[in-house]
């Protein structure tokens, strides 16, 4: 295919300025797969989901009428020029696929639906319809669990202290501590001597305390409320903070007094003792849900009763994609919250596959992420497909091994953020591989063996069992850098967590969660330096250090300290524009008056973290956390950039800086490498090599070929997912494991060393 000329159509993108877009105008072939690369932050994602799929997204919605456009997502209108000849975008991103304990492979993807009408159809005996096969409707669902196979038990020692009275702290469950509100139910009831040990309390007494249920009391205590009601303090917390919102704000305090097991009356099997007397070929719907999907397609062959004909096929359709895919180890019942996004992306892809629609332009943000090499073989066959539809195929990456089955690509850069945003290169992978482009650079490095340091110690690990790991007995050396491979959902998470077990020392786990932020989060905020630059100003001034807050007392009257105002318009999109008071800086007048080293606060958040480095070089407890924010790469954010912009790589290494500057400990990291660059990833290994010359021990969950082969050690688990993995296939040094056949990381790292050094 010719990179100038398109013969089957192209996607013409006029003029795009989208955050740090310049001026971008480029043209993307129809019904082939164009692969976008370039730095974290060079204007990837700015251009592929914030200006095509967000164009496409809101001018689809226009086509309903208004009164349903009130209840669509609202997709703000991108800047750019034009865009000619756009399709239908859909867009398949990373995230997992929520949090409902309800919410299983089976429901999610609506094959329970499918296998509810099965068993209703042709089980025997014959005992309702459908809706009786459902954990989630009253008709079939368990009555002791509620259909969420599990109950929770309370561990009543863990929230008292038998030896201290009321007035001493004997609720010792968070949020009970004398003088709180919820102490004052219990001390002001008039039902106990607030001096007395609850060891001593009559069992009477206890089981008020404990477990009364909620009830008016007949002779309260003088200053109890009189409306009030009381309540023991297990059904309590039962009730007010275990499964609400307050949960989320004492995760580790339920944790440590709630213990989860399955339910005594379904034994986890959610429904009905009735609903599982009905059975196909010997097996209820609890057990065929319990079998991963290559294991349920061998029962569907067992079924030729011509009733339900179509319903085995259209199952056997669904579960064939997913396990085309590479997924044929999940089981129906697994939960959709212990998914990985990896994982859900995939499933999310093989629905696509099995759909009519065509003339579509599918949008993948790094389709690779959480893949071993060998899955990644699975998702390019995928998208080959997909596109060979008849649709059009977008992808985010950074892997090369994502980057050869591509029809073309599109390189941003030269670098990111503000000298980001133009179009370096375009054209097809050779030509990308004979470029004098960064990525066509770094795609021609040779490839070396890593130093393959000698541990200073080691963690012995025996007989771990855990979830799918087989009776594994594996040493961790400690001391240099450890990389734990295999394919996704081998074990390599769950031998983690048994290293985090059996630490005796602090850890610092920098697992792929949220950082906790919101829009007003900016990197000053995260690093906390923002409160030493106000007193810096305050200082300077003579004023307080309030003036300097766009949060409070310096903030712009207009706007509130947002920079921009936001005009509601009914169904149709907030109109978002700078504010004219203040031209964006959020600041008030009177707060831009004062200067610091003859800057404003507004000009000082408007510098690069590498240039307030220098700026703040006198300021220790400022210049030392944005250093920090440079060595992992991110020197060129601004320190008032909004977080939400940040991208998941970006985000990665925004933790990773938090955490740098400790000596003699261990780092827990899971894919720190997702989201970077090969230029970003050079910089990262460069980083965990000082941590180990540093005297910290390193422990990375990485499928990154890259990382892989510079690592001291390499413990790989496999050889398959699920059921089929959670054994150690390799404990070495990288180097020898190309030899081991039965090592799926030692084959794909034997070919890439090969194709490296071509």
């Amino acid at each position: 295919m010719s990179t100038q000329e398109f013969t089957q159509g192209y996607i013409a993108v006029n003029d795009a300025t989208q955050n740090n877009l310049q001026h971008v105008s480029l043209r993307l072939p129809k019904y082939r797969t164009t692969v976008f690369v370039g730095l974290s932050g060079s204007g990837k994602s700015s251009l592929v989901f914030d200006t095509i799929a967000a164009a496409s997204r809101r001018e689809l919605n226009e086509t309903f009428p208004s009164f349903t456009q009130q209840y669509l997502p609202k997709y703000g209108q991108p800047h750019v020029g034009r865009i000619d000849h756009l399709p239908v975008a859909i867009v398949i991103a990373q995230q997992r696929l929520g949090k409902n304990a309800r919410s299983t492979l089976a429901t999610y993807t609506g094959i329970y639906s499918l296998l509810r009408l099965l068993f209703s159809r042709i089980g025997k005996p014959f005992i309702g319809y459908s809706d009786t096969f459902s954990f989630n409707l009253p008709q079939g669902m368990c009555p002791t669990c509620q259909g969420l196979g599990y109950v929770d038990d309370i561990d009543e020692s863990q929230l008292i202290d038998g030896n201290k009275s009321l007035n001493d702290g004997g609720i010792t469950f968070v949020s009970f501590a004398p003088n709180t509100w919820r102490w004052r139910r219990y001390a002001l009831s008039g039902l106990f001597d607030n001096d007395k040990p609850i060891k001593d309390y009559t069992d009477k007494e206890y089981e008020m305390l404990m477990h009364a249920p909620q009830q008016h009391l007949k002779h309260p205590g003088p200053d109890f409320p009189r409306t009030a009601l009381y309540e023991g303090l297990v059904p309590r917390i039962r009730r007010s903070i275990i499964g609400k919102r307050e949960a989320a704000h004492h995760r580790d305090a339920i944790a440590a007094i709630v213990t989860r097991k399955p339910c005594p009356t379904c034994h986890g099997s959610r429904l009905k003792p009735e609903v599982l007397t009905v059975t196909i070929n010997g097996q209820n719907i609890a057990e065929v849900s319990a079998l991963d999907l290559n294991h349920v397609l061998k029962f569907l062959r067992t079924i030729t009763e011509p009733l339900v004909t179509d319903v085995v096929r259209e199952l056997t359709t669904k579960i064939q994609s997913l396990v085309d895919i590479g997924l044929g180890y999940l089981t129906l019942d697994r939960g959709t919250s212990s998914l990985s996004g990896g994982e859900a992306q995939r499933i999310k892809i093989a629905k696509y596959l099995t759909s009519s629609l065509v003339d579509m332009v599918y949008i993948l943000d790094e389709p690779s992420v959480g893949l071993h090499p060998h899955d990644i073989q699975l998702i390019k066959q995928a998208l080959t497909r997909l596109k060979e539809k008849g649709n059009t195929i977008l992808v985010v990456e950074h892997n090369p091994a994502m980057f050869s089955f591509a029809d073309y690509v599109v390189e941003m850069g030269p670098k990111a953020g503000e000298q980001g945003g133009q179009i370096t290169f375009t054209g097809t992978y050779p030509e990308l591989l004979a470029s004098d482009t960064l990525t066509g650079n770094w795609l021609r490095q040779p490839h070396t063996w890593g130093p393959e340091r000698p541990a200073k110690g080691q963690l012995a690990l025996t007989h771990v069992s855990e979830n799918n790991l087989a009776d594994v007995s594996v040493d961790i050396p400690l001391g240099i850098m450890t990389v734990i491979s295999g394919v996704a959902g081998s074990g390599k998470s769950s031998l983690v967590s048994a290293i985090k077990r059996q630490l005796k020392t602090d850890y610092i786990d920098l697992a792929q969660t949220p950082v906790g932020i919101n829009i007003r989060s900016t990197p000053a905020t995260y690093l906390g330096i923002l409160d030493h630059i106000r007193q810096l100003f305050g200082k300077a001034n003579h004023v307080a250090a309030g003036w300097f807050s766009y949060n409070g007392k310096g903030a712009c009257p207009r706007c509130k300290g947002k920079g921009v105002t936001i005009t509601n318009m009914a169904f149709m999109d907030p109109v978002v524009q700078t504010c004219e008071l203040c031209h964006g800086q959020r600041y008030s007048d009177q707060a831009l008056q004062y200067t610091y080293h003859d800057k404003t606060i507004a000009e000082v958040l408007q510098m690069s973290v590498k240039a307030a480095s220098k700026f703040f070089a006198d300021t220790p407890k400022v210049a030392k956390p944005l250093a920090n924010l440079a060595r992992v790469g991110l020197g060129y954010l601004t320190l008032i950039q909004p977080l939400t912009t940040l991208s998941g790589g970006e985000v990665q290494r925004l933790k990773l800086a938090v955490e740098l500057g400790k000596e003699g400990t261990v780092y827990l990291l899971d894919e720190p490498t997702a989201g970077l660059h090969l230029q970003d990833t050079d910089r990262l290994l460069k980083l965990f090599n000082q941590l180990v010359a540093a005297g910290n021990s390193l422990i990375i969950i990485e499928h990154n070929l890259a990382v892989i082969s510079q690592a001291d050690w390499l413990i790989d688990v496999g050889p398959d997912a699920g059921r089929y993995g959670g054994h150690i296939q390799y404990s070495g040094v990288p180097r020898k494991s190309i030899n081991i056949e039965d090592s799926r990381t030692g084959v794909a790292l034997a070919h890439w060393a090969a194709e490296q050094n071509k």
